[in-house]
């Protein structure tokens, strides 16, 4: 038994050290060209939308899975993938997809195509001042680039993609459209996936860290993806003396200042407004709010929450009224979005019409589609939901008919109740809505402004407005099966 063991030990070192040493072709003949239909709702009109091609990069590792971004393959329709050295498309689609972390895994059902091919490895997290080559199929031209670079800083910053704040590696390569989801090498082993480049700025790219790509692969090993843990609370960092003299923290003590738990947080009922978080699992929090993750480099303490898997439990020691704590939480995956603005991929809007009223909630989506100030709304966006309200719903626009007129300007107004009303969310409203059996609904603002629809006459000329404004339903497919 230990004589077969010790063996299997020597194959997996034989296996490892030959991915090591892969050479400069070998690596060239994983990466991959991805070719991008997608379908591109129409936010405004959300029963509209376009078709547009795109194209990015990937890298074919283990499992015969090729890894590249989200913003690559997002609201795709068909796929198809190139592998260097070939000129036959493969047909492709999505496995599972990260929209958070910008990350993607794709799979090919035709296995010639992985011929030849050998799977790129995973390496760890980069120094600073490390080389790394860049791999991809930027615009520009047909076959690969290849590029050098240096990592020049690593640490949270915003993910364009979705907005969310991750640890990310920012080199000096050149990185260009196309260049996305083409991996960063460092010693023959993939420590990063090119995402964004900084705009109005002279080759300052950054790149997925490795250790977030090997969360991904590990939170999809069951076939669910979970997402990473979400804290779903509002802090203030603790630099101000005063401040600290206030919650009485000596020179000794470091931490964050608990302000708000939003509604679905993990710490519901666990922490308190005013509590101070000195650590998590241990690692001491700085008073601006940073953890050191090597020595004498720091990043948001949020990087030992990153780490953590949906379910995994943690430990937090706090401050409760100058009381040290030590609490035990599991982080329970979060339904609940954080704020009203989220972005949404892969699906068509939400809408609802009635009369020749359209109805939808807001979605960051929206807001990017609008060129209108709109400073009410986008300071409601950025507030937090609570259990009583999930989302917003907003009159999107009129369809001109007999039956709205005087209404024909309305547009992007935030509806609360429905006669007299609240409710919590777009699926909530709708039915109210739907389900209204009276004669005049009444519709009304947060001012106590309201519209009034005759319930008999929009129920008499919906199918008429749909038919002038080319509408194939008054509802969308997500509000009838969600």
């Amino acid at each position: 038994m230990k004589t077969f063991l010790k063996l299997l030990f020597l194959l997996v070192l034989a296996t490892l050290y030959a991915q090591a040493e892969l050479t400069q072709d070998e690596i060239e003949r994983s990466i991959v060209k991805i070719f991008t239909v997608s379908k591109n709702p129409n936010y405004l009109e959300p029963w509209n939308s376009t078709t547009s091609q795109s194209s990015g990069s990937g890298s074919i590792i283990a499992g015969n899975r090729i890894l590249t971004n989200a913003h690559v393959v997002a609201n795709q329709t068909f796929l198809e993938v190139k592998k260097y050295g070939d000129t036959k498309r493969y047909q492709a689609k999505v496995l599972k997809v990260s929209h958070e972390t910008d990350l993607a895994l794709l799979e090919v059902e035709e296995q010639k195509f992985f011929e030849g091919t050998k799977p790129l490895d995973f390496g760890t997290l980069p120094n600073i001042q490390d080389r790394v080559t860049v791999y991809g199929y930027p615009m520009g031209g047909n076959t690969i680039s290849v590029s050098r670079g240096i990592v020049s800083r690593i640490e949270h910053n915003q993910y364009a993609h979705s907005g969310e704040n991750f640890l990310a590696i920012q080199i000096d390569a050149a990185i260009n459209p196309g260049n996305s989801g083409g991996p960063a090498i460092s010693d023959g082993k993939i420590v990063g996936v090119v995402m964004q480049q900084l705009l109005l700025s002279q080759n300052i790219g950054y790149m997925v860290p490795i250790g977030i790509v090997e969360h991904f692969l590990k939170d999809i090993g069951d076939g669910t993806y979970d997402g990473f843990p979400k804290l779903g609370i509002y802090i203030k960092n603790l630099e101000n003396e005063t401040l600290r003299s206030y919650h009485h923290l000596d020179d000794n003590r470091s931490g964050v200042l608990l302000i708000k738990i939003l509604h679905g947080s993990p710490f519901e009922g666990v922490l308190f407004p005013e509590d101070i978080i000195t650590a998590i699992n241990g690692e001491r929090i700085e008073n601006d709010g940073t953890v050191a993750f090597r020595e004498n480099q720091y990043t948001s303490f949020k990087y030992l929450v990153d780490n953590l898997q949906v379910d995994d439990n943690v430990t937090l020691d706090i401050l409760r009224e100058g009381k040290e704590m030590r609490i035990h939480t599991q982080m329970k995956k979060t339904e609940q979005q954080m704020r009203f603005d989220k972005l949404e991929y892969d699906q068509m809007p939400n809408y609802f019409i009635y009369g020749g009223y359209v109805f939808t909630p807001l979605t960051k989506n929206l807001l990017q589609s609008s060129r209108l100030p709109l400073l009410d709304i986008r300071y409601h966006a950025e507030r937090f939901p609570t259990k009583e309200k999930q989302e917003i719903v907003l009159l999107l626009k009129v369809l001109a008919s007999g039956l709205n007129r005087g209404d024909h300007d309305m547009m992007m107004w935030e509806i609360v109740k429905v006669n007299g009303q609240s409710f919590k969310d777009f699926k909530e409203f709708y039915h109210l809505v739907e389900n209204f059996q009276g004669d005049i609904l009444i519709l009304e603002d947060q001012d106590g402004a309201h519209i009034a629809i005759d319930r008999k006459e929009a129920l008499a000329v919906q199918d008429t407005i749909l038919e002038r404004y080319s509408i194939k339903s008054s509802v969308s497919d997500r509000l009838l099966t969600k």
